[in-house]
């Protein structure tokens, strides 16, 4: 089975539980760890990444600095702040509703 992109709407949130956990990450370092988390299933574009930090960033929800990463490069990274840990808290709960309320119609039984 091949990589598969994030699907639309649901990357900021894997950014900000990947925040949430892992603490300060870089740009790659995030998109590392939701590959990881994804079994490597998902592929992070980093066109796609990059423009997501910065709208998280102008929401409030993340905040940044330059630091110098582990392979000694410049890196800017990325930590979640208390705006983002209540909007990880509520994002969590609008997806697992709508998990909930899609559960219904994939299961079998229920368009009987």
């Amino acid at each position: 089975m091949g990589q598969k992109e994030v699907q639309q709407g649901t990357l900021a949130l894997m950014v900000l539980k990947t925040l949430e956990s892992m603490g300060t990450l870089h740009g790659y370092g995030i998109a590392r760890r939701i590959e990881q988390i994804s079994g490597d299933l998902l592929s992070v574009n980093y066109g796609t990444l990059y423009p997501a930090l910065l709208k998280l960033e102008q929401e409030g929800y993340i905040a940044s600095e330059w630091g110098v990463s582990e392979n000694n490069r410049r890196a800017k990274y990325y930590r979640l702040t208390r705006a983002g840990k209540k909007q990880v808290e509520r994002e969590t709960r609008e997806w697992q509703e709508t998990t909930d309320i899609l559960a219904r119609f994939l299961a079998p039984e229920t368009l009987r």
